[in-house]
C-alpha cells in the first residue's frame, strides 16, 4: 500500500482526523494529505481513469468481442471497432 493511501486509511479510522500528526507518522507532505483528504485533488491513477474512453471492464469486453469475430474469420475494420466502442460507451470516440 502506498504511504499516502495508508495515511488516508488511518485518517478514516480516527474520530477527529488529525492531518498533521498522520502526515508526520506516514512521512508524507501535510498539504498533499490535506488536499487528498478534502477531495480537492485525487491520485494520478484516478485522474487517468477518468480521461479514458472505456473503463477496464468495457475494454476487456470489446477485446473479447473482437477476438471472437477474428476466430470466426471476420476481423473487424477500424470503423466496426469504432462503432462497437461507441455502442459500449454510449458516445462517439474521437478520431484517434
Amino acid at each position: 500500500m502506498d504511504s499516502i493511501e495508508a495515511a488516508l486509511a488511518n485518517l478514516s479510522l480516527q474520530d477527529k482526523p488529525n492531518i498533521s500528526v498522520t502526515a508526520d507518522k506516514h512521512k508524507v507532505k501535510r498539504s498533499t494529505l490535506s488536499r487528498r483528504w478534502n477531495k480537492v485533488t485525487r491520485s494520478r491513477e484516478d485522474g487517468y481513469n477518468l480521461m479514458r474512453f472505456l473503463s477496464t471492464i468495457q475494454l476487456k469486453a470489446l477485446i473479447k468481442y473482437i477476438n471472437d469475430l477474428t476466430k470466426r474469420g471476420l476481423p473487424p475494420t477500424v470503423q466496426m471497432v469504432r462503432n462497437l466502442a461507441a455502442g459500449i460507451a454510449g458516445r462517439q470516440p474521437g478520431k484517434h
